[in-house]
């Protein structure tokens, strides 16, 4: 009798262990622990104008992170930033290590195979910038043999190696505006919102667009997980209030001159 105890007991531990075990293991859904922890925790370059960047009191701002702390807010959350260099934003939502990413990430078919995106928020094009004395590049096609310079793994390093170019690889736009000025690179492919704010602030920059891609959309990564899907329709939800109330609207308008929400700018 009592080894029958015994056993029934050492089984019932058993499976009291193996019920803990798996309760601990499960991996739960993604807005789930966000909203349970308080906030969200988005990547951002922080160097980048005017989607992302420092401002005049040190504060970071721009487009995406203002849109991003609406989001968070909208999810009863607060925001976190980590500001981090672009080649590290994607394998970071990939790894876990950020939720989300609000950089002005350009969604592509190929990266909807790695991520799970939000719907698109702003709708840009990519043009290709030269020095204003160069005649030798006119078209993306001018590219091949060229040197052009980009961040590892941007949309606009791939746009230009399509072409045939090689890329260095730079960290900020004004790193690559100086490279390009020095004649240390024949051109350079960026947004054209950031190529008008870097003008703004430096007009006697010699440098001059000579030719623009088709309207890229920019849209919000999470990790490629069923555990995110809650999450994605959560922000999409969000995205959408704000472009109904017009808030979106007016923040495009703040930063970058216009109202890029929508498909037919």
């Amino acid at each position: 009798m009592k080894k029958m105890i015994k056993s029934l007991l050492a089984v019932m531990l058993i499976l009291s262990l193996a019920f803990t075990l798996g309760s601990c293991g499960k991996k739960k859904d993604l807005l789930e622990t966000i909203q349970e922890r308080g906030y969200i925790i988005i990547a951002t370059e922080g160097v980048w104008s005017p989607w992302t960047y420092h401002d005049e009191s040190g504060k970071l701002t721009g487009f995406d992170v203002e849109m991003g702390r609406l989001i968070a807010e909208k999810l009863g959350v607060e925001a976190r930033f980590e500001e981090t260099a672009w080649e590290a934003i994607l394998a970071g939502v990939d790894s876990g290590r950020f939720d989300i990413a609000c950089n002005g990430v350009g969604y592509t078919e190929e990266r909807a195979k790695s991520y799970m995106f939000s719907d698109p928020y702003l709708y840009t094009s990519a043009v290709l910038l030269v020095q204003s004395s160069n005649t030798d590049i006119t078209c993306f096609e001018d590219l091949n043999g060229k040197k052009t310079a980009n961040s590892v793994g941007s949309t606009y390093a791939a746009l230009a190696e399509s072409y045939g170019a090689t890329v260095q690889n730079v960290d900020t736009l004004e790193e690559t505006i100086t490279l390009l000025v020095q004649g240390r690179i024949d051109a350079t492919i960026n947004a054209r919102v950031s190529y008008q704010d870097y003008m703004n602030e430096h007009p006697d920059t010699a440098i001059k667009i000579v030719d623009e891609a088709d309207t890229d959309m920019t849209a919000i990564p999470v990790q490629n997980s069923k555990y995110s899907k809650s999450l994605v329709e959560a922000i999409n939800k969000a995205l959408e209030e704000l472009k109904a109330d017009g808030t979106l609207g007016r923040l495009s308008e703040q930063f970058f001159g216009l109202d890029l929400t929508k498909p037919s700018n």
